[in-house]
C-alpha cells in the first residue's frame, strides 16, 4: 500500500471512530437505544460511577437508570485523543453534560470518557468504555 493509501486509511478510520463518539452522545441524549449495535459490541463493558455492565442489554439498563429521571440531557464531546493500532483502537474525550432536572433547575457534570474500539466487519465499534468524573455541580437555576 502506497504512503497516500496509508494516509487515507488511517484517516477514514480516525473520522469513523470520532463520528463514533459524537453517536454516543446521540445515542444517550435522545434515547436512540435501537442504535447501540452500530455503536458497540455485543461484549462491550462499560465502568462508570454508577456501576459496571458486560453487554448490550445491561448497557442500556445502566444508561436508562441514570438518564430516564431527567427531562433532556445534552453530552458534548471534546478533545478527541484517537490511537488507531490495526484493528483496534483507543479514544480520549472530554464529556461536559448539561442534565435538566426541571422547567428551571439544571446540573452539569464533566469526565473523561476512554472508549477502547475494535474493527468489525461493519465497521469500528466501541467493545469497552470508562467514564471517569471530573466535577458535578449541585443543581443550578436557570439563568435565562
Amino acid at each position: 500500500m502506497s504512503t497516500t493509501e496509508n494516509l487515507t486509511c488511517e484517516l477514514a478510520d480516525r473520522a469513523e471512530l470520532a463520528d463514533l463518539v459524537a453517536r454516543h452522545s446521540l445515542w444517550i441524549d435522545e434515547s436512540r437505544y435501537d442504535e447501540t449495535a452500530r455503536l458497540f459490541t455485543e461484549d462491550v463493558v462499560v465502568t462508570s460511577p454508577r456501576g459496571e455492565a458486560r453487554g448490550v442489554t445491561a448497557l442500556i439498563e445502566l444508561a436508562r437508570s441514570g438518564h430516564d429521571r431527567y427531562v433532556r440531557t445534552l453530552h458534548n464531546k471534546s478533545n478527541l485523543v484517537i490511537e488507531v493500532q490495526g484493528d483496534t483502537a483507543a479514544v480520549r474525550a472530554h464529556d461536559v453534560a448539561v442534565f435538566v432536572i426541571d422547567d428551571a433547575t439544571e446540573a452539569i457534570a464533566a469526565g473523561v470518557h476512554r472508549y477502547r474500539a475494535r474493527r468489525t466487519e461493519h465497521g469500528w465499534r466501541f467493545d469497552h468504555l470508562e467514564i471517569t468524573p471530573v466535577a458535578l455541580t449541585e443543581a443550578l437555576g436557570r439563568a435565562l
